[in-house]
């Protein structure tokens, strides 16, 4: 293992992080605060309580998974996709780095920033609402195989997008909205049974349901359900990467 390279990659790309602070970490947490106060407002006025919970500290975990999903996507695609637009990926590729040590970097950067991130918004919420975190290595554990997943499958975007148009297609037409309807800011029981059924097949749903679950020890589906296929799919972008890697396929255009 060339521990030297992945240090040399992850540092370069935390740095990246800090010289756009007010992007990294300012927006997430000024948006989220938003959040708070709109729909706290708004429809924390009409829904008293959820399963015990009162509306506002409900929707902590959800807020949180949004900002690290985008995040997350936001983060690893683009530390891989600007080197192929710059040209510097044949620097990457020509070095003796393997793409084991090269999605390591880039990856555990992009996962660092969001982690950081979640635990930002975290204490920024308990500014606002108070929070109990019942099970907090649950908590972590979801936090950062979240992170860790969605860094991956972000991985996978940069290197499929050719342009920045793309870069941005899947996380704000597909990943946003399913996180929207993936019971963020309400619970799959208050919907009418055929929506229940449909929404079980938002793959968000169970991220949601098992990061809520380590706050307040109530989900939409069972812990085991959730951590199995949070696992499914980090393995399926695992192997994704590896196979990438393999055929050389987008690196060099």
């Amino acid at each position: 293992m060339n521990w030297r390279a992945v240090r040399a990659i992850y540092k370069f790309e935390m740095a990246r992080a800090w010289r756009t602070l007010l992007q990294s970490v300012v927006s997430p947490v000024l948006s989220t605060s938003l959040y708070f106060v709109v729909f706290g407002a708004a429809i924390g006025s009409r829904i008293s309580e959820i399963n015990g919970v009162s509306y506002g500290t409900f929707i902590v975990p959800g807020l949180i998974m949004l900002s690290v999903l985008t995040q997350s996507i936001s983060n690893a695609s683009f530390g891989i996709y600007f080197p192929k637009f710059s040209g510097t990926i044949y620097e990457l590729l020509s070095a003796p780095v393997s793409f084991f040590e090269a999605v390591l970097g880039y990856v555990g950067a992009a996962a660092t920033k969001s982690i950081i991130l979640g635990l930002i918004i975290l204490a920024t919420a308990g500014l606002f609402v108070p929070l109990h975190i019942l099970h907090p290595f649950w908590m972590i554990t979801f936090l950062v195989l979240t992170a860790v997943t969605f860094s991956l499958f972000g991985f996978i975007i940069g290197v499929w997008a050719d342009n920045f148009e793309k870069l941005q297609v899947i996380p704000l037409l597909v990943v946003t909205p399913l996180t929207f309807l993936g019971g963020s800011f309400y619970s799959i029981d208050m919907l009418p049974p055929g929506w229940q059924t449909i929404a079980l097949f938002n793959p968000v749903v169970y991220l949601i349901s098992g990061f809520r679950w380590s706050f307040y020890e109530i989900s939409d589906v069972s812990l085991g359900v959730s951590l199995a296929l949070t696992l499914t799919f980090l393995v399926l972008c695992m192997i994704t990467i590896w196979l990438i890697f393999r055929t050389g396929y987008r690196l060099k255009n």
